[in-house]
């Protein structure tokens, strides 16, 4: 005998820090045994799914997710289980959805009453590729097909040394708002659309350290991929290629540092101590001064 058809629409949310994945457990009415699902659920009739992605994921975790453009479906058909104490014939259609969560949330939490999950947290990902955290079949589908949002950036920066008193070189320290927390760099950052390096260059600096340089010629190009969680919480794989000209600055330059941005200090660093490793530096700091001329 064939059970009464059923059909079911339903978002979720992908939601991946460092080596974590959010995740909801099914309440014991759902699943007599532990068993964990990406946070989502069903559309109510006219939702789309974004919205209803978003509502689902702040009701199961109690977390403001912001959803990726692109999708993925999952298909499940159970020709002959037992839903609400009647055979049926379930045919559920799944819209997976790739998301984050800003840095600052608070640790997730189960906001709505006698839903279909009982708790929310950050699961390790190595946990449910081997067995160790049971999931449904769903998560490892959706963490194989799963990428970190990739994306190529230009950047401008500055090589400004100095060499009275002692060989130094300008950098400054990344933020916790930025890839590399508390390695040294040179000062710069992203080029802006239809900007000139050259300004890109004078721009980020000024802002970085409060001092206006003078920029001179090319010295080298660095490329860079890293991958981790930007400021915003979404997990990204970033190539930057970087343009490093020599630039100077005023001899009695009194520097200053921005303010919530991606740099909390500013200062001379001994070269020697670049290349001992006294001070952490991103690699590009090493290569500019092996590539500079003077």
């Amino acid at each position: 005998m064939v059970g009464h058809r059923v059909q079911r629409v339903a978002a979720y949310a992908v939601v991946v820090r460092d080596d974590q994945v959010l995740l909801s457990r099914l309440a014991p009415r759902v699943s007599r045994h532990e068993l964990w699902t990406l946070p989502g659920g069903g559309l109510d009739h006219g939702e789309d799914p974004r919205d209803a992605v978003v509502r689902e994921v702040r009701e199961e975790t109690g977390l403001d997710v912001t959803i990726g453009p692109t999708a993925r479906t999952f298909s499940l058909h159970l020709p002959d289980t037992w839903r609400r104490g009647r055979r049926v014939d379930a045919h559920s259609l799944r819209i997976v959805y790739d998301g984050w969560v800003p840095l600052d949330s608070p640790e997730p939490r189960v906001v709505e009453v006698d839903g279909s999950t009982v708790d929310a947290a950050w699961r390790p990902i190595e946990g449910v590729r081997d067995g160790s955290v049971p999931v449904v079949a769903m998560v490892k589908e959706a963490l194989e097909l799963y990428r970190p949002h990739r994306w190529q950036r230009v950047a401008a920066y500055a090589l400004v040394r100095r060499r009275e008193p002692g060989d130094a070189v300008l950098l400054t320290r990344v933020s916790p708002r930025g890839f590399h927390t508390g390695s040294w760099s040179l000062p710069g950052g992203g080029v802006d659309f239809d900007e000139d390096p050259a300004a890109a260059v004078v721009r980020e600096v000024r802002e970085e350290t409060g001092v206006t340089c003078t920029v001179g010629p090319l010295v080298t190009v660095l490329s860079e991929t890293v991958r981790g969680t930007a400021p915003n919480g979404r997990d990204e794989e970033v190539q930057t290629v970087g343009l490093v000209h020599a630039a100077t600055v005023p001899p009695d330059a009194a520097f200053t540092v921005e303010e919530g941005g991606t740099t909390d200090a500013v200062a001379w660093v001994p070269v020697g101590d670049v290349f001992s490793g006294a001070v952490p530096t991103t690699a590009g700091v090493r290569q500019a001064l092996d590539a500079d001329p003077s």
